[in-house]
């Protein structure tokens, strides 16, 4: 499977070969169990008091009274006095259902799954109705997936990298994102989430060490990634196949290294 090759300019400079790795079949029950499990894993584990709102001296008076067979506080001559208290329902009362702090949260996920979970979304990355069924705005790219030279990993300044992708056809859906920007309020705003931003494209390069990996997410919605570190959050989120995705030359090298699980017919593409 070939595919073009871009310079920094968003010129085709030459056809080259894909690795095998993207002739991998599409799964997407598979990419969305394993978004989902390792989305788990992000969990902080909560819950409450296990006595909170029974400490009190409270219990039914029983009938003929009339009045309600709910717990009171026991006493005289002071506010608290004959209020009801120590179940759930009442004023300083316990919860019903608090959540428990044992409660097991961390879905595990087998490798082999992951494994391909993984290869499938890199694939997918190719499939161009795939890309679009996600939202992203792409009427002025026509090769998929998008290929780069590694002068990319150099670029330094995020002027710079807003420049090369608006030569690369990218625009349109930067400022799709930039329009979708929504201000939170409330809790989330003072906790340092002020911002709800969509996702754009995702660099992916194959060094390490360079200096393109220090504009992550300078640009709204653009985030870029070492092949290491990729995972199917990045690629799939919101467990919806499949994101913009825009690879330089290493980082086609570092896919290739990638194992197939064994008895997985790839398709053959052309």
């Amino acid at each position: 499977m070939k595919t073009k090759l871009f310079d920094l300019k968003g010129n085709q400079t030459e056809d080259i070969d894909l690795p095998i790795l993207f002739n991998f079949p599409y799964r997407p029950e598979i990419i969305k169990k394993a978004f989902v499990n390792l989305y788990s894993h992000r969990f902080q584990k909560q819950g409450r008091y296990p006595a909170a709102g029974e400490i009190v001296s409270a219990e039914s008076r029983n009938t003929g009274l009339g009045i309600a067979r709910l717990a009171r506080a026991k006493g005289e001559g002071f506010s608290r006095a004959g209020q009801a208290a120590g179940v759930a329902g009442v004023r300083k009362g316990r919860l019903a259902h608090p959540p428990e702090s044992w409660k097991v949260t961390y879905k595990k996920l087998n490798k082999k799954e992951n494994n391909i979970a993984l290869l499938s979304a890199i694939s997918s990355t190719c499939h161009s109705e795939l890309v679009i069924s996600r939202g992203h705005s792409i009427d002025s790219i026509k090769s998929f997936p998008i290929v780069v030279t590694n002068d990319i990993e150099n670029v330094g300044k995020t002027k710079n990298l807003l420049d090369i992708l608006r030569l690369l056809g990218l625009e349109e859906d930067i400022k799709r994102v930039e329009q979708s920007i929504k201000k939170r309020s409330g809790k989330a705003r003072k906790r340092g989430r002020p911002n709800r931003i969509g996702k754009s494209a995702l660099i992916v390069v194959g060094n390490t060490e360079c200096e393109l990996l220090k504009l992550d997410k300078s640009i709204p919605g653009i985030g870029v990634k070492c092949v290491k570190d990729l995972s199917v959050l990045d690629l799939a989120p919101g467990a919806r196949p499949i994101r913009l995705v825009v690879f330089s030359q290493n980082s086609l090298d570092e896919l290739s290294n990638l194992k197939i699980p064994k008895n997985i017919v790839l398709e053959t593409l052309t």
